[in-house]
């Protein structure tokens, strides 16, 4: 007897990541820290529902759905012919250069040791080349600045010839300074250039790429009391207001990324999951979204692993949901691991639309 069926895909509300649409939108509307009305709507529903708000909200929630949508274009690196694109999730190698990291501090403190490893994660697939000489894991003490510098420098400069782009990952101008003097191409600053005064005038005067990320407190005393009314839109408040300050000293919005700090002065499982899960809202920011996951301590809490170089499994997870939510960049230890999983959801996506069935 013949058999029929029904097989088709269902288009939903576009995003800015290649391939991927939400079925729904959660719309809310806030004033100030408090919450007046929030609602789920069908994708379908949307321009519906939108129609009905105030024109001030009308207004403000189609900029929002614009960014939500719009592809982000390519962005240009300092130095480098080949402009840096998002038609993938990006992988973000770490490299320590320090004694304290919370998960391989000390591994890679030797230069030459650092450079073996930045060079396997390239071989390994990763995208971008994250270097830090300061570890700002909870409870690290500041490092002086010229001694994170004469760490970080030698790598960046003999890391040149591999043709990948490197990011300094450091809160200090003085760093920042002496990195995208050797080549660095990209500053990714935990404090979204607030720690050091003179942090917007040294990105300003580059043409790098900022990762601005949420911290509450210093890594000092971020994890002794982390509060929050409301971690995600807090969260996406701070990253609203640090564009802004980065627009009016003259950084152009196309070269900010947005990271929303996991682990940084959070509540160790319930802020560091409503910030992944609800990774979506800072895609109508209109910057790239990164999210730094790997190997940290809510991993250990949910899971019971305390050995942090152990917690793979969990942080290969928490990239795939990440990227599942529109994270364009993740920033990992493990990246073979990590690129044979994004090669396979990429194979899967791909068959899936040979078939027909998206």
């Amino acid at each position: 007897m013949p058999v029929g069926s029904v097989w088709g895909g269902i288009e939903g509300l576009r995003t800015a990541v290649p391939g991927l649409r939400f079925l729904a939108a959660k719309l809310v509307v806030r004033d100030g820290g408090d919450l007046i009305w929030q609602q789920h709507v069908p994708a379908a529903e949307l321009d519906a529902v939108m129609e009905q708000m105030p024109s001030g909200l009308r207004a403000e929630l189609h900029a929002q759905r614009a960014a939500l949508e719009a592809p982000r274009p390519n962005m240009a690196l300092p130095g480098r012919d080949m402009p840096f694109a998002f038609t993938k999730p990006r992988i973000m190698g770490v490299l320590n250069v320090t004694p304290d990291s919370f998960s391989d501090g000390g591994k890679f403190l030797d230069t030459n040791a650092a450079i073996q490893h930045a060079r396997r994660m390239i071989a390994e697939g990763a995208d971008i080349i994250d270097i830090g000489g300061e570890s700002t894991r909870p409870g690290a003490k500041p490092v002086w600045e010229g001694d994170e510098a004469e760490r970080v420098v030698p790598v960046i400069e003999a890391l040149q010839s591999d043709g990948i782009p490197l990011s300094v990952d450091t809160r200090h101008s003085f760093v920042m300074e002496k990195a995208l003097g050797a080549g660095a191409h990209i500053i990714n600053d935990v404090s979204a250039l607030e720690y050091d005064g003179d942090s917007l005038g040294v990105a300003a005067k580059s043409a790098a790429p900022v990762v601005l990320m949420h911290s509450q407190g210093t890594p000092e005393t971020m994890q002794d009391n982390p509060n929050y009314g409301h971690v995600l839109y807090e969260v996406y408040d701070y990253l609203a207001a640090r564009i802004q300050a980065c627009e009016l000293a003259g950084i152009d919005r196309t070269r900010l990324i947005m990271d929303p700090g996991i682990g940084f002065g959070k509540r160790v499982v319930q802020d560091n999951l409503a910030l992944i899960t609800g990774l979506p809202l800072f895609l109508t920011l209109g910057c790239p979204v990164l999210l730094g996951a790997s190997r940290k301590r809510f991993i250990g809490a949910i899971t019971g692993e305390e050995d942090a170089s152990r917690r793979m499994p969990g942080s290969l997870t928490a990239a795939l949901r990440g990227v599942e939510l529109g994270a364009q960049i993740v920033r990992v230890h493990d990246v073979a691991e990590t690129s044979q999983a994004f090669k396979l959801v990429q194979a899967f996506h791909d068959a899936a639309i040979m078939d027909g069935q998206l």
